[in-house]
């Protein structure tokens, strides 16, 4: 009798130890990021599902959404527009022209030029690479681009827009720099602030000053680490994982004539010698596959806590203000209640808006291909979900 609950008592013990390793292997440690057969860190799928959210409440706060939409984008407006919660669709709506001598309207499936919240995506990559100890966030610049001008300047100081640099778009334009006939690539860039001995604009690490160049030298250094063009890259590291199938790098060579086009606000079409460059904008995406982005942000995955911390960080306090800039965010600092989270966008006709209110779950996508002010009311939305200091799209300016 003994010998058999001896026996018993090690099964017993086998099974517990089995179901505790079955149990580790579902679930991996908070801020293990995956590694593809490239070597390459790749975002992942938010797997959980956020708590659902009733239907009278999607009810309530689908009527003040589209109380909005139709108060401020009119029948000739190019729009794509969507808002969600805990990853749920509340609101979406598209109208408008992708091309429109083609008569091709644009829908849930249209990938749009998506302007500056191209940086939000480039510098996820970026993370990717420094949560994957692939780079350091206070590595020099010079370390990756030999012929880089700029010696103090880091990675993390291209993120928070701290260089110093000057925008490419118009050093490039003087006389003589660069012809302007000819298309300028990411690599020309660091060529002409070299040769022409470009200055800096202030002291590396003085002061915030939003510059385009910041982020197409980050995707030199993606594709320097991950040795692939930085439109494969991405593909490889977060739209292709996430299932971003309308999303992604427009290349002239392959995608000119096939995309939609940007308009002014008069309908006339917009074109220039800086349209191939890359990293600080040239994704197109649509609101539905920029929403996959968004939950795979709450994946317990996606970076180490205390670097996630460092992306939602001011980095500068020089002047008081609200406003503010974290690792390819940008931020309103209140006095009171949660920071503001959002990137806009503009290029050409092409203007965004990506809203990311971490603490509701919350997130807003606008996108046009027609110039409009209007994509930067967006945040007049908050307040529906949230303790947020902005007007109501019904008040009065005064």
């Amino acid at each position: 009798m003994k010998k058999y609950f001896s026996l018993y008592t090690l099964l017993i013990i086998c099974c517990a130890i089995f179901l505790l390793a079955c149990s580790k292997q579902k679930k991996a440690p908070e801020g293990t990021i995956k590694i593809n057969k490239n070597g390459l860190p790749v975002m992942q799928p938010l797997k959980e599902e956020m708590p659902k959210l009733s239907d009278a409440y999607i009810k309530e706060k689908q009527q003040k959404v589209a109380h909005f939409f139709d108060k401020v984008w009119t029948a000739n407006d190019n729009v794509s527009f969507l808002v969600a919660q805990n990853g749920q669709i509340i609101y979406e709506n598209y109208k408008g022209f992708a091309n429109r001598s083609k008569k091709e309207d644009i829908t849930k499936d249209t990938p749009l030029h998506i302007a500056s919240v191209s940086k939000v995506l480039t510098a996820t990559a970026v993370l990717l690479l420094i949560d994957a100890k692939k780079i350091k966030s206070e590595q020099k610049v010079t370390e990756f681009l030999p012929n880089f001008p700029y010696p103090d300047v880091t990675i993390q100081t291209l993120l928070n827009h701290r260089s110093g640099m000057k925008n490419y778009a118009y050093f490039t334009y003087k006389t003589g720099v660069w012809d302007t006939r000819k298309e300028l690539s990411n690599e020309d860039i660091v060529t002409i602030m070299k040769k022409n001995k470009i200055p800096l604009e202030s002291k590396t690490n003085t002061r915030f000053g939003y510059c385009n160049t910041n982020y197409a030298m980050l995707a030199l250094i993606i594709e320097k680490v991950t040795k692939m063009k930085y439109p494969e890259a991405m593909q490889e590291m977060i739209f292709k994982p996430l299932g971003m199938t309308h999303t992604f790098v427009y290349e002239t060579a392959k995608h000119k004539g096939k995309v939609s086009l940007s308009y002014k606000g008069n309908m006339d079409l917009a074109v220039e010698y800086l349209d191939a460059i890359y990293g600080d904008k040239n994704i197109y995406s649509t609101p539905r596959d920029l929403l996959k982005f968004d939950k795979a942000l709450y994946a317990p995955s996606f970076l180490t806590a205390e670097l996630l911390k460092k992306v939602y960080h001011g980095y500068s306090h020089e002047k008081k203000g609200e406003k503010n800039y974290g690792l390819g965010i940008r931020m309103l600092e209140f006095d009171k209640g949660e920071p503001f989270y959002y990137h806009n966008g503009w290029w050409h006709g092409n203007t965004s808006c990506f809203i990311n209110m971490k603490k509701e779950k919350v997130t807003m996508f606008v996108i046009s291909n027609k110039y409009t002010h209007k994509t930067y009311q967006t945040k007049k939305l908050a307040p529906v979900f949230g303790d947020y200091p902005f007007k109501s799209v019904d008040d009065k300016e005064e």
